[in-house]
């Protein structure tokens, strides 16, 4: 007994920890100072599809604080309908740096490199900073991301946090995001150990091609795996902002939902076998089953579960709330609903080798796919 009680206090206070790093970064914000005037930055943001929240997501690339940057929109096709939304976007921003470029090189397996490569060797800077279209940009975003490099950096980037559900299942979508995966990068960050994540992606170019160049990015599943071990080689670290960007999320059907979370799971265990492998034991699970355990053995008395259970949630609602992410009742019983999701998506992840990315086959390697 006294083992399960070892383990179980290992568990929780892992838990606890990870909440109260993350939230740190909330309750006492980096000393770094935004740089509004700098080298040239070239900010690339790959289009693919329609989303719901183009049209705000992608505006917010314009008015940006930072003095010297350039904006490039990548399409892969000239009849995606991300193309005419951007495109009303420039003549509503006539003032603005920006281009919008069309094409697709298939120098790897990933079709967002692909299609991002014609901006990278058209920017006009060395400092790269490449922004998926769904995320949510404030006007500080650049000098923020900006004020982050310092010796010994490599890389920025960062998660996004979910925001604005429209219905349950995508409260769900944003447990995965916020108080689960945003919490463990920012914990991560906060002890000097951060991953790179899609959604923001800021190199410097001599950086990047010291590790192989753009082509490098497809050598896995995903990009920001293959940066985070491109940068790591290289003796330097990836650094998170200060905070996460928004990224909304409106409604989210189950499906939908299930399919991003295999997909970002498939990454993990692509990218980061030994971490992924620890995965099943970061939830409540164990600690549920062991609490359960001495409940039904007599050593415990009932009320261990639920005290357990509202000590868990509990500090991770408050994280929520400290964070501003959502954090209605609805968000509490998604939590717990992600929990009883994420044994069955990480058991459900070792039968899947490749997977697709609105519409398009995604897969290892430097080699692109011949259609």
């Amino acid at each position: 007994m006294t083992v399960l009680l070892i383990i179980l206090a290992v568990a929780v206070l892992l838990h606890v920890a990870t909440c109260a790093l993350a939230a740190w970064r909330y309750l006492f914000p980096s000393r770094a100072q935004p740089v509004a005037r700098g080298p040239k930055v070239s900010l690339l943001r790959p289009v693919c599809g329609a989303d719901p929240f183009d049209a705000e997501t992608l505006a917010s690339s314009f008015g940006q604080d930072y003095r010297d940057h350039e904006i490039i929109f990548c399409a892969a096709h000239k009849n995606d309908p991300a193309v005419a939304v951007v495109q009303r976007l420039m003549q509503q921003h006539p003032e603005a740096p920006a281009t919008l470029l069309i094409g697709e090189d298939l120098i790897t397996g990933n079709p967002k490199v692909n299609n991002l490569a014609k901006g990278y060797h058209a920017a006009a800077s060395d400092l790269i900073l490449m922004t998926d279209s769904n995320l949510l940009l404030p006007r500080s975003y650049v000098t923020e991301l900006m004020g982050q490099w310092r010796d010994g950096i490599g890389a920025v980037s960062g998660p996004a946090a979910g925001i604005r559900p429209d219905n349950f299942w995508a409260s769900v979508e944003c447990a995965f995001l916020n108080t689960l995966q945003g919490r463990w990068q920012l914990a991560a960050d906060q002890v000097g150990y951060g991953f790179a994540q899609g959604k923001t992606l800021f190199i410097a170019r001599q950086t990047l091609e010291a590790g192989g160049g753009l082509p490098a990015l497809g050598r896995l599943l995903a990009e920001d795996a293959a940066l985070t071990h491109l940068v790591r080689a290289q003796d330097l670290k990836v650094k998170l902002p200060p905070r996460l960007y928004a990224q909304p999320i409106g409604l989210r059907s189950l499906s939908a939902m299930w399919g991003r979370q295999m997909r970002w799971s498939q990454i993990r265990r692509d990218g980061f076998l030994p971490l992924f492998l620890a995965e099943i034991a970061q939830g409540p699970l164990v600690p549920v089953l062991l609490t359960l355990t001495a409940i039904l053995t007599g050593a415990w008395p009932a009320w261990t579960l639920p005290a357990l259970l509202a000590l868990w949630y509990g500090t991770e609602w408050t994280l929520a709330c400290i964070a501003g992410w959502p954090a209605s009742p609805r968000d509490v019983v998604a939590y717990v609903v992600r929990d009883v999701l994420t044994p069955v998506i990480w058991a459900s992840t070792w039968a899947r080798k490749s997977f697709e990315w609105r519409g398009n086959a995604v897969t290892a390697g430097p080699e692109a796919p011949h259609p």
